[in-house]
Formats: C-alpha cells, structure tokens, sequence
C-alpha cells in the first residue's frame, strides 16, 4: 500500500473538519427548532424527493444508514410533532410512503437558508464549487444504491 504525504493527511484532516463543521451546525440549526440531527434529516430528505414517487420507510433507513425498526420509531416520533404523514402506495398497499405536512414543510423551509450558507461554505473551504459537492454526492449515492442492492437483507449495515 503506499504512504500518503503530508499534504494528503493535511487534505483528509481539512475535509473531515468541515464535514464535522457542517453537521455541528447542523445539529445547531434543528435544535433551534425544536428537531434532531436525524429529524431534521428525515424532512430533508422527504423535501428532497419528488413528491411523484415519496420514498418508503426502507428507503429512509437507507438513505439515514440505519437499521429499518430505528427509521420507524424516527418516523413515528415525526409523525407525533406532525410534520410527516404516512400514506399506503398506491400500487402496493404492503409499501408505506412518507410525505411532508405544511407543517413538516415550513420547518424544513425554515432552516434550509442556514445550511444553504453553510454548504457554500464548506465548498469554499475545500475550494470547489456546491455544484461539484452535488455531483460527488449523486455519484456517491448511486454506488451507496447499489451496494444495498448486493447485501445479503438490502441493507447497508448488514
């Protein structure tokens, strides 16, 4: 295996602190109002989805990395503030999809300015543009989908 330099230390030590940066203020920004890190998580990730296909429970716990029962206790402590509604699929009654409330919606909306400014940020500090950041993170996530796809239950922390 080769040796890393200096300077690729120094690389892996300047991302890992934004990174950590990003999500501390992160977890700063929810608990303003009234959330978790993994709450907050949850709301992105339903205002990130089209609202065509809303993403399933499993689909959840896949893109939080956690185990399928951890997403629905998230889920069901969401649901209780009322920001996340569950609804059957339509085409497989067994499937249950997420959606956001308008109430679930203006919390989200709420604090998306502050991350937004963040991420610029971040990108700054690593001197890239949020444009590349979007890209790595689509390629990145694209081969998280098909990792899950090759584990022996679908899931990540198989």
């Amino acid at each position: 295996m080769e040796r890393l330099t200096d300077e690729q230390f120094r690389s892996l030590f300047l991302y890992r602190y934004a990174l950590r940066r990003f999500l501390l203020r992160g977890a700063q920004s929810a608990a303003r109002v009234g959330l978790t890190s993994q709450q907050h998580q949850l709301l992105l990730i339903l205002r990130a989805c089209p609202e065509t296909t809303p993403p399933s429970i499993r689909e959840i716990a896949d893109y939080l990395l956690v185990r399928h029962h951890s997403a629905v206790e998230l889920v069901a402590r969401v649901e209780a503030m009322e920001l996340v509604r569950r609804a059957p699929d339509p085409q497989d009654q067994r499937i249950v999809r997420l959606h956001l409330t308008p109430r679930g919606r203006q919390r989200i909306e709420e604090m998306a300015p502050t991350h937004l400014a963040e991420l610029h940020e971040v990108a700054a500090a690593l001197n890239v543009s949020e444009g590349l950041i979007r890209e790595i993170a689509e390629r990145y996530l694209h081969g998280v989908s098909r990792d899950i796809a090759h584990t022996s239950d679908g899931h990540p922390l198989s």
